[in-house]
């Protein structure tokens, strides 16, 4: 079900610039460089840079090739994102950074690229409906997506919010949100705010956590509708999955209604948005374990595709054999990448990692595929891939990371870092890297040939996936940000 509200969409030519087009087959040395303004770097959520000069060995310990590190929360599950000279990144204010705002919340934290100098917080109140939808110490995990003078993310209360990317550094408070709570000069200057619990009914199972993604002048969010405490009933089964907001006004364009009363537990994937077989779709991962295709300006439902076996059974507590889907989709080639996974407090179980031919249209789960990799040989995901000359780089919750060929599905190597993986891999300038629970990043040459380069300490869990912009490597742990830079 889509339904309109009437708005006129504004068509924003430079956003269409910088983020419609998707890396469609180009080689590594041809990949993004420069900022990093949204979670996998642009609309396609490719996890790949081009950039050069990038370390293989640091030590976070001894300070080498360490350029700064800046603190953060006790719990940082955000990846951050770069741009202008600014670095925003989700986390909890268990570090209280801007003095002076104590007690559990969600922020984002804003830093100067050059120095990691904290420069200001958005901070957001916990819910009061407590650990169902909000849960503790959980912070921000939503990445912002930043464009012109603007970011917007999903706070931990259920909110898409608009920002101001200065903050009220520049002592002014757009509009027309006038309503923060917090208003120093090191606070976050909101300009518009969507309340999805309030206003659209959503019941977020445990926390809301997507990554917005852009595109024909829309913000695309996924709204994190879920299960009861009790896990046995969706309490909002009409609210809306999925969304179409006007990225100037907050006003919503269109809302997707799949998998409706169908979620199986949370829905905490993100979006993408690309360009598949010359026309615009944007891609929801649905909690249901489908995946929908929506043309970008109407709402149009193009596509769905099941990434579970017919026979599947949902079991509570991840006793069964079907899954739902927290990773990203990563569109590359006219085809449309996807693996399913469960909450990691489930734990392991059989997989399903998916290419997915996004030019066909309709229930495309038979006609749609083009390969597949699953139960002994994949497990249950977390994470996105990452793709690059031909190879794919995917890792699983059980702690192996795979290359695969794009184009057939058949696995080059395997390795096993031998803790749990929530987060990406990361390819950039001739590395594949991957961090994992145990606090370890893993550094490995990009290649059909399985070759360890290096294996870093970062002292403390990695749930998030590395980043490089402007020739620096950034790797979050639970509590800091550390920009990584090969030092002359």
């Amino acid at each position: 079900m889509i339904r309109l509200n009437g708005l006129t969409v504004v068509v924003y030519v430079a956003s269409l610039c910088a983020f419609v087009t998707s890396v469609l087959g180009e080689p590594l040395s041809k990949a993004k460089k420069g900022d990093w303004p949204m979670w996998g770097g642009s609309a396609d959520r490719n996890m790949v840079s081009g950039e050069k000069g990038i370390p293989a060995r640091w030590d976070a310990e001894s300070g080498m090739n360490i350029k700064w590190k800046a603190p953060l929360g006790s719990q940082t599950y955000g990846n951050p994102v770069i741009v202008n000279g600014k670095i925003w990144v989700g986390t909890n204010n268990s570090g209280h950074l801007r003095s002076g705002i104590k007690g559990d919340k969600g922020v984002i934290v804003c830093l100067d690229e050059k120095t990691g100098r904290f420069l200001y917080q958005i901070t957001h109140d916990k819910l009061p409906t407590g650990r169902v939808n909000d849960w503790p110490e959980q912070g921000i995990c939503s990445a912002p997506v930043v464009h012109g003078n603007r970011i917007y993310y999903v706070s931990n209360r259920c909110e898409v919010v608009c920002a101001d990317v200065e903050g009220f550094l520049d002592g002014e408070n757009d509009g027309p949100f006038k309503d923060e709570k917090y208003k120093g000069s090191q606070d976050g200057d909101i300009v518009w705010v969507l309340d999805m619990f309030e206003d659209l009914e959503v019941f977020p199972h445990n926390l809301a956590t997507c990554s917005p993604v852009m595109g024909d002048g829309l913000l695309f969010v996924a709204t994190s509708n879920g299960v009861d405490e009790a896990h046995l009933n969706i309490p909002m089964p009409d609210a809306p999955d999925f969304l179409a907001i006007d990225m100037k006004s907050g006003k919503v364009v269109w809302e997707g209604h799949e998998p409706g009363d169908k979620v199986l537990h949370g829905q905490w994937s993100s979006p993408a948005y690309g360009v598949i077989g010359g026309k615009p779709q944007v891609i929801f991962a649905g909690g249901d374990g489908w995946c929908y295709s929506y043309e970008p300006k109407s709402g149009k439902l193009l596509w769905k595709f099941d990434l579970n076996p017919k026979d599947s059974v949902w079991e509570l507590g991840g006793r069964g054999t079907r899954n739902a889907i927290i990773a990203t989709p990563v569109i590359y080639d006219d085809k449309v990448f996807l693996a399913v996974g469960q909450d990691p407090e489930h734990g392991e179980g059989a997989g399903h990692l998916f290419a997915i031919d996004g030019t066909k249209r309709g229930d495309i789960t038979e006609t749609g595929r083009v390969w597949h990799v699953g139960g002994k040989d994949f497990h249950r995901t977390l994470s996105s891939v990452a793709i690059a000359d031909g190879l794919l780089y995917a890792a699983d919750l059980s702690g192996f990371m795979y290359c695969l060929d794009v184009k057939n599905g058949k696995r080059h190597w395997r390795y096993d870092v031998m803790a749990a993986i929530w987060g990406s891999p990361y390819v950039v300038d001739g590395k594949v890297m991957l961090g994992d629970e145990d606090g370890e990043v893993v550094v490995l040459q990009h290649g059909t040939t399985l070759k360890e380069l290096a294996t870093m300490d970062m002292l403390n869990s990695v749930y998030t996936t590395p980043v490089v912009s402007n020739g620096t490597l950034y790797i979050t742990n639970r509590r800091m940000l550390y920009a990584i830079e090969r030092k002359k």
